[in-house]
């Protein structure tokens, strides 16, 4: 198994296209434990929290935080992740016991867990001024084939995105990993047509991963024949921000009349952090005081 997650973020010598690429295996398999997933539910959450990674990582500030929700109406519900500028994640999703057959390809139907009958969110907050939330209709509910069709209809910006989960036979993550490649404004169109060939001969993301010693061997092999610079690298981690306040804030968030009711007939209160499955105990005199805050 893996110690530690990398994403490096590059550049063609040209300025024709930027390049984000990760190795998320850890992250992947962390996830699996955390949730107890079904292998349709890790390669849905392996996608998704590796897209966020990626994503993260394009803010401009390590503060910035963005969040991806994928809601298809499929068996899998709704699925979330928030990144920060750092790549770090933390994630939820509603079913991860779900279960389906293998689909027409042979392969996990992630498609078909997710659904398409619902859209692809994503929220943008610097920290100032209203969030920026942009939104498009799922086309597959592959994760990778919806996030380039948001690139291209919400942000206008032509993007290759590749990603993979591979699930070993005992259920755990064997690779997991993918990589976004934007074309910037006045490509070279020499280079652009390479970048396309490079693209047209890659394996899955999965692949490459088990076939090279490391990421900078993928990001290699992916851009043969291209001059590129790697501008920076990150090690991020499956972190949650939840804490005993934050808990706090959401039993008064619920009201008087209703902590009235929890202190009066349960004289206790437990809840559960969606994201890292945390259990936070309150006991009837801590309930007692935040009745007395609100």
């Amino acid at each position: 198994m893996k110690d530690k997650n990398i994403l490096l973020r590059s550049i063609d010598s040209s300025g024709t296209f930027r390049v984000f690429l990760g190795d998320m295996t850890k992250m992947a398999e962390d996830i699996r434990k955390i949730n107890d997933s079904t292998p349709t539910a890790t390669a849905i959450l392996g996608r998704v929290t590796t897209a966020a990674s990626l994503m993260g990582m394009m803010s401009k500030n390590y503060e910035d935080r963005l969040t991806i929700t994928f809601n298809g109406g499929g068996p899998a519900g709704k699925v979330t992740a928030v990144a920060d500028g750092h790549g770090n994640v933390k994630a939820y999703m509603v079913n991860p016991t779900v279960d389906l057959p293998l689909n027409s390809a042979g392969k996990l139907d992630v498609g078909g867990a997710v659904g398409v009958d619902g859209s692809v969110t994503v929220i943008k907050d610097f920290g100032f001024g209203d969030p920026y939330v942009g939104q498009t209709r799922l086309v597959s509910g592959e994760i990778a084939e919806d996030l380039a069709s948001y690139f291209a209809a919400s942000e206008q910006i032509a993007t290759a995105v590749a990603l993979g989960v591979l699930v070993d036979v005992d259920y755990s993550v064997k690779q997991a990993g993918g990589f976004l490649i934007q074309v910037l404004p006045y490509p070279d169109e020499r280079i652009l047509t390479k970048l396309e060939e490079n693209i047209a001969k890659v394996k899955s993301i999965t692949s490459m991963l088990e076939e090279c010693r490391d990421i900078y061997e993928v990001h290699d092999r992916i851009f043969e024949g291209i001059e590129m610079e790697i501008m920076d690298e990150t090690y991020p981690e499956l972190r949650c921000d939840c804490s005993e306040e934050r808990m706090e804030q959401a039993l008064i968030s619920i009201g008087r009349k209703d902590l009235q009711e929890i202190i009066e007939e349960d004289g206790k209160a437990e809840i559960v952090c969606h994201f890292c499955r945390k259990k936070y105990q309150f006991d009837k005199e801590h309930l007692q005081k935040l009745l007395e805050q609100i």
